[in-house]
C-alpha cells in the first residue's frame, strides 16, 4: 500500500469547528465536525469522506489529530459520532480524554 499524501488543517469559528483532511490529487475533503460544550469539552458530531477517497484511512487521522489537539491543549471529547466513539474503544489509551 502506498503512503497516502494527506494534509490536515483546522478550522476553529466560534464554538465550532472542523478538521478537514486533503488528500494529494483530489478535491474531495474529509471533514471531522465538532461544537463546544459549556464546560470546554467538544462534542464530535459527524465524520466525513466522500467515497472518493474513503478506504484510505482517511476518517481515523481526521480522529488522531483531534487526539492529539486534546493532549496538547487540554479539552475532553464527547464522540457523538458513532466512528469516533468506535475509535475510542479501539483505542483505551485515550480514555482519559472522554468528557
Amino acid at each position: 500500500m502506498a503512503t497516502l499524501d494527506v494534509e490536515i488543517t483546522r478550522h476553529a469559528k466560534g464554538d465550532s469547528g472542523e478538521y478537514h483532511a486533503h488528500v494529494a490529487g483530489s478535491n474531495a475533503k474529509g471533514r471531522l465536525t465538532w461544537v463546544t460544550r459549556g464546560d470546554g469539552a467538544r462534542v464530535v458530531e459527524h465524520t466525513l469522506v466522500p467515497k472518493s477517497i474513503g478506504g484510505r484511512g482517511i476518517a481515523g487521522l481526521l480522529v488522531q489529530n483531534l487526539v492529539a489537539d486534546a493532549r496538547e491543549n487540554g479539552f475532553k471529547i464527547v464522540p457523538q459520532c458513532s466512528y469516533v466513539a468506535a475509535k475510542f474503544k479501539e483505542n483505551p489509551a485515550w480514555a482519559e480524554l472522554l468528557a
